[in-house]
């Protein structure tokens, strides 16, 4: 984290209590392929992939189903995590860089619920403000823990007016788990300030956004090189 993170007690106990950035020296690695502008896109797309796998495996690791339990093995027992099941998940993107994450936890987790929201920003907005389209959600999704996917949460816009979709479609706020790969303290702050009980999961958050509001030192635009449309 940068020197944008200035101590603040109410936002370091958010973070404490809220927020799991992930560590592990693949994680590094991977990441720092993907920042690196020289980097093509097949080469993102593959690095991303694996990145997206570990994220994918992490956060499906942080849901409320995961508990400590009795694990028996062929030579006696322990205590370690026990993956209970007693909420139907549901991974919802927000396309379309969201679709790629969403399909690594579904390449996990075969059979999972799958949901859309489609937001896109507007350029050619100071702020870059987001614009919602369309929501497609399986009709259960009120009793689902859902899992909200998109890369990068830099003013943290899309992912608050995903979560308003999802609140207003009957999810609780405190059912829903945001993950990304990377985002920055402003995003994080936006998040807390409109939904404090949504659980983050990252693998960095980085210093901050800069004056076109894309997160530096950031990696760019995630769906346009993976796609190779930038």
């Amino acid at each position: 984290m940068g020197s944008s993170m200035m101590p603040n007690t109410e936002f370091d106990l958010y973070i404490k209590s809220n927020v799991t950035v992930l560590k592990s020296r693949a994680i590094d690695l991977l990441l720092s392929k993907l920042r690196d502008k020289n980097t093509n896109c097949a080469e993102f797309t593959f690095y991303g992939d694996r990145l997206m796998r570990i994220l994918a495996e992490e956060s499906l690791a942080h849901i409320p189903a995961v508990r400590g339990g009795e694990v028996i093995t062929p030579c006696g027992s322990l205590t370690g995590l026990v993956d209970y099941r007693d909420k139907i998940i549901c991974v919802v993107s927000i396309q379309r860089s969201g679709d790629i994450l969403q399909e690594a936890v579904r390449t996990i987790l075969p059979g999972v619920g799958i949901g859309k929201i489609l937001i896109q920003r507007d350029e050619s907005s100071p702020e870059k403000n987001p614009v919602y389209y369309y929501k497609n959600f399986p009709k259960n999704i009120s009793d689902c823990y859902v899992i909200l996917a998109d890369p990068m949460l830099a003013t943290g816009g899309s992912v608050k007016v995903a979560i308003s979709v999802l609140i207003e479609a009957g999810v609780s706020e405190s059912n829903i788990m945001f993950i990304n790969l990377i985002c920055c303290p402003e995003g994080l702050r936006s998040l807390k300030d409109a939904y404090p009980n949504v659980k983050v999961v990252t693998c960095c958050i980085d210093k901050c956004l800069n004056e076109h509001k894309y997160i530096v030192p950031g990696l760019g635009d995630y769906g346009d090189r993976y796609y190779g449309t930038g």
